[in-house]
């Protein structure tokens, strides 16, 4: 079993150092991989708690560094996907803290050796700076006189400082030949982008003619340079790109502003007169930009502006056509209030006819604003008018005959109108009543009491011809049976208590009936003994007629 250690006295650890649970190891093809012993689980990626802490900055790190199928470097991000051929700013940013740690001493032993101090302080003192390709010996004459080269008693040991030495100024010599060569890249492009003789459409050949000669250019490496030239060449399209939509926008509103000032462009102004009225405006003449602006953005702007003025245009018409009709409104409900004045006072009811009113309403003003206008006419509101007071007859009359039924009043043959009217102006509810409806209702009123006279007079004459009916009768059955030439007063006393004579109260009447009766008689007399001629008929005798017929003759002959 493995020992574990302690902690120390007074440490804040509570629990003994432990062996790691990740170990590695490595697969039957030969590629390493992780396993955690805990967990169980594998991986391919070393963990953390098995990396330096040089590994541990480059992890930290998003970019990645692979080559392409040309051999040719190039950068991917794992985080954002992007890629580029460059070297990231943070790859270098970390190999700088990653050399840090190597010269400090600060990584393990196999992977940079531990300096000591004394020999740390000798080697790297400024004062015996020399090159990373001076050998031990050149080394040794620097340093051999110094104090503190005895720092450290054996040869080996300062061969192996001197060693770590190189290593270290090497690295520092390679990173900042890196570092001025970044810094050169970043010159060149940022003088590239600037120079205002770059444009996207510039040839490498054409760019290497104009700056071949300065040092910006030439300090950078050719295949260096162009992987920055196509860079900038790509910045500068995206730049004149977003510079276009600018200046698109930028003329596309000025042509708008000068449009929209100029008050001869109308919705029928064509294409033709407005570039001439443009060319003639001191706005447009003095821009330039403006004057080379896309002819079809132009056109599109005119035709927008165009539209812009037509919808205007339209919605003046509208409100016109709003403006026309609220007055025609106005028209109508005046005429309509002209109408209500002639009801209130009495000279309009529902009973009223056009041809009457027609000389009040033409002298007044209202009926000739409503002459010439679409839609409803005088003669139609007068008719609508008149049609809505006659629909409240049925309403009104009932009104009267609650009036009527309150008053105790009735319609009868003789009544009059004036009585009539004057019977319905005592009640309140009549303020509001149509003088025409209220005719009307004394006429329907009038009409019914002339209905029931007229049924009342029917219903006496055949109570009156039941009566004659049933006196004649009376007559008819007397005993002894009565002559036509018998005189009413003698035969008077025999029917005086027969309830038939009784129901005949006038004299005149049953004189007249008696008579009548007599007639009727005579005429039944006369008709009893007329001689009816009798016609006869002979009966006709048929004889039968006999033809003579041919007797055959024999063989003996006649």
């Amino acid at each position: 079993s493995e020992a574990t250690l302690s902690p120390p006295p007074g440490s804040i650890y509570s629990v003994p150092l432990q062996k790691p649970a990740w170990s590695e190891h490595r697969a039957p093809d030969g590629r390493v991989y992780y396993y955690n012993s805990e967990t169980k689980q594998s991986s391919w990626e070393k963990p953390d708690e098995l990396k330096s802490k040089a590994e541990l900055l480059l992890s930290r790190c998003p970019w990645r560094e692979y080559r392409s199928e040309t051999g040719k470097p190039y950068y991917y991000n794992t985080q954002t996907k992007e890629s580029r051929w460059t070297r990231p700013r943070e790859l270098d940013d970390i190999e700088g803290e990653r050399l840090q740690l190597l010269a400090s001493g600060s990584v393990s032993g196999v992977e940079w050796p531990l300096l000591s101090p004394g020999i740390s302080i000798i080697t790297c003192d400024p004062a015996f700076c020399f090159p990373t390709s001076a050998s031990w010996e050149q080394a040794m004459k620097l340093i051999n006189s110094d104090p503190r080269f005895s720092a450290l008693p054996k040869l080996s040991e300062k061969k192996q400082a001197f060693n770590a030495y190189k290593a270290q100024r090497d690295k520092e010599e390679k990173e900042e030949t890196r570092l001025r060569a970044k810094e050169a890249k970043e010159e060149l492009q940022r003088f590239l982008e600037q120079h205002n003789k770059m444009n996207s459409t510039t040839r490498y050949r054409k760019a290497e003619q104009m700056f071949g000669e300065l040092e910006v250019w030439a300090v950078v490496p050719e295949r260096d340079r162009k992987e920055i030239y196509d860079d900038v060449l790509f910045f500068l399209a995206k730049k004149e790109k977003e510079h276009a939509k600018q200046l698109r926008k930028r003329n596309i509103q000025a042509l708008k502003s000068i449009l929209d000032s100029m008050s001869r462009v109308s919705f029928q102004t064509t294409w033709s007169e407005a570039q001439q009225y443009l060319m003639d405006n001191p706005s447009f003449a003095e821009d330039e930009d403006l004057q080379n602006m896309d002819k079809e953005d132009a056109l599109i702007c005119f035709e927008e502006h165009i539209r812009t003025l037509e919808r205007e245009e339209e919605e003046e018409r509208e409100r016109g056509r709003l403006r026309e009709r609220r007055q025609q409104r106005k028209n109508r409900e005046a005429f309509q209030a002209f109408l209500d004045e002639l009801h209130e006072n009495g000279r309009l009811h529902s009973m009223s006819t056009w041809m009457e009113l027609y000389p009040s309403l033409s002298t007044d003003r209202r009926f000739a604003n409503m002459l010439g206008q679409p839609g409803s006419t005088p003669l139609d509101l007068f008719k609508f008018y008149v049609e809505d007071l006659k629909a409240r007859f049925h309403d009104e009359k009932k009104i009267i005959k609650d009036i009527l039924k309150d008053r105790s009043f009735g319609v009868e043959v003789n009544t009059t109108f004036e009585d009539f009217a004057h019977i319905i102006s005592f009640d309140k509810r009549a303020a509001t009543l149509d003088a025409g409806n209220i005719k009307l209702t004394f006429n329907s009123l009038l009409e019914k009491a002339e209905a029931r006279e007229r049924e009342r007079e029917k219903e006496e004459t055949r109570k009156m011809r039941r009566k004659e009916a049933a006196f004649k009768s009376m007559l008819r059955q007397a005993a002894p049976p009565l002559e036509p030439s018998t005189a009413w007063d003698e035969v008077r006393e025999r029917f005086v208590n027969n309830i038939a004579f009784e129901q005949i109260t006038l004299e005149s009447e049953r004189i007249r009936l008696f008579r009548e009766f007599l007639q009727v008689l005579e005429t039944e007399c006369q008709h009893f003994h007329a001689k009816a001629k009798k016609h006869t008929k002979k009966p006709k005798k048929h004889h039968r007629k006999r033809s003579a017929s041919v007797r055959p003759q024999g063989r003996d002959g006649p």
